[in-house]
């Protein structure tokens, strides 16, 4: 028999949630076999089965918070099978045995049981109740592996401890807070009809779907769901990025007439000769690389009381996909045409879309790019994606009027830009004129090449 543990899956990821079981106990498997999804923090990982054999037993189901190195399955192989099948068919003797044991368990189970043993059978929980099961499972989803270690430990019932954490993570403080309280049996009964009412904290920062749907309004229909790894994980590091950094967001216009201009004229000819479409990002990105190499602020990080300047330009690109945002990166932008970015970017973002990003697509970048007009937003404030100190916002083009000159106006095809920044080391007049040199490189489209 072999165990199926959970891989390593980078310095910066020691745990993970099963997402999808995709075999059931009692299946074969050939050896590559795709086991089951596990979602971490950032991309979604398969785990394959080391060796063929048959599913004997899956110790972890959906939804649990697994570690590295944690035995989630165990497959019986080959060899163990014909042992097993070997087995079945032993000697006489050891029949004889099997016979005499089952006829002791047969009149252990005829013989009449004690008062005391009755009421402490029926006091006993069942060990494979499936709701006992479920509650636990829950709990333990959110629960980092210290937390559960010493619920383990102590006998603590993870699903009745109250998380401090922001976003609901249960944590060892927490266990130890809990133990530190009166046992549930020293608390005073509450009547019958009150069940109905109480709500209990879940992992999830919400209240327990089962005690609140009872007292429900018919008439007001709801839907609890439970927050997935990576969207608990967003949240977490958006609030951090606003806690920790002097955000403010600079604001400017692009008229992309002559950027439109181009596309029209040269559309075909690039699909053809590159065999993939010429959008825009290719033009951001390599705007954004001529803006970074002006004013370098904005392509560093802050570490300590120390300021690291990039002098490589890795681009995030932020793509939405169905468990949430992620930001892969294109590598060395400045050193890409613009058939190669517009080829990475698609590559990466169908990526995304599939759950097959992996961590090296993710980590790294030095400037993030995102692009808020493709779902018609005109303008907003994009957050820092830290530890970047710069972010671009691109949004929906729309024909406006502008003013040529004093004596003539013009419908032009506009964009709102916004850039956010880390105020701690870019200065607002910094800021401002990064986004000026961005609008001159993307109004002059032909002077990119300059930048190339």
């Amino acid at each position: 028999m072999s165990d199926v543990k959970v891989p390593e899956m980078g310095e910066s990821i020691v745990e993970g949630t099963i997402a999808k079981w995709h075999v059931k106990e009692g299946d074969s498997v050939n050896q590559g076999a795709v086991l089951a999804e596990l979602e971490t923090d950032k991309v979604n990982i398969e785990i394959s089965a080391e060796e063929s054999g048959i599913v004997e037993q899956i110790t972890r189901q959906e939804g649990e918070t697994v570690g590295v190195g944690e035995t989630i399955a165990r497959i019986g192989t080959a060899k163990a099978a014909a042992a097993e099948q070997n087995g079945k068919t032993g000697s006489a003797g050891e029949s004889k045995e099997d016979a005499g044991a089952s006829s002791e368990r047969q009149l252990g189970a005829q013989a009449p049981a004690s008062p005391q043993q009755s009421a402490a059978s029926q006091a006993q929980p069942k060990k494979d109740d499936a709701s006992g099961d479920s509650e636990v499972s829950a709990a333990s989803y959110n629960a980092t592996p210290g937390a559960r270690k010493l619920a383990r430990e102590r006998g603590i019932d993870l699903s009745k401890v109250q998380s401090q954490d922001p976003i609901g993570r249960i944590r060892q403080e927490d266990v130890e807070a809990y133990k530190a309280k009166p046992a549930a049996g020293e608390t005073p009964a509450r009547p019958a009809g009150s069940a109905a009412s109480e709500r209990r904290p879940n992992e999830g920062g919400g209240t327990d779907v089962k005690q609140s749907a009872a007292g429900a309004d018919p008439a007001k229909p709801a839907e609890r769901r439970k927050m997935s790894r990576r969207r608990i994980t967003i949240a977490a590091r958006l609030v951090e990025a606003q806690r920790t950094a002097a955000m403010l967001t600079t604001f400017n216009e692009v008229d992309m007439t002559a950027i439109l201009d181009i596309r029209k004229r040269r559309k075909q000819a690039f699909q053809e000769k590159h065999g993939i479409g010429l959008g825009f990002m290719s033009f951001f990105t390599k705007a954004v690389v001529g803006a970074l190499k002006e004013f370098p602020l904005l392509n560093a990080e802050i570490q300590g009381d120390e300021i690291l300047v990039k002098q490589y330009y890795d681009i995030g690109i932020a793509v939405s996909a169905k468990e949430g945002l992620v930001v892969p990166v294109v590598r060395n932008a400045d050193r890409l045409t613009f058939s190669e970015i517009e080829k990475q970017i698609s590559g990466l973002a169908e990526k995304a879309r599939s759950n097959s990003l992996a961590l090296s697509d993710l980590q790294g970048g030095t400037f993030t790019i995102t692009n808020g007009g493709v779902f018609g937003s005109l303008l907003s404030t994009p957050i820092l994606n830290a530890p970047q100190v710069g972010i671009l916002g691109m949004h929906k083009i729309q024909l406006r009027p502008v003013a040529i000159d004093a004596d003539r106006m013009e419908n032009r095809h506009m964009m709102y830009v916004a850039l956010s920044y880390d105020h701690r080391i870019v200065d607002g007049a910094e800021a401002v004129r990064f986004l000026v040199t961005l609008k001159q490189l993307l109004e002059d489209p032909e002077s990119l090449l300059l930048e190339g």
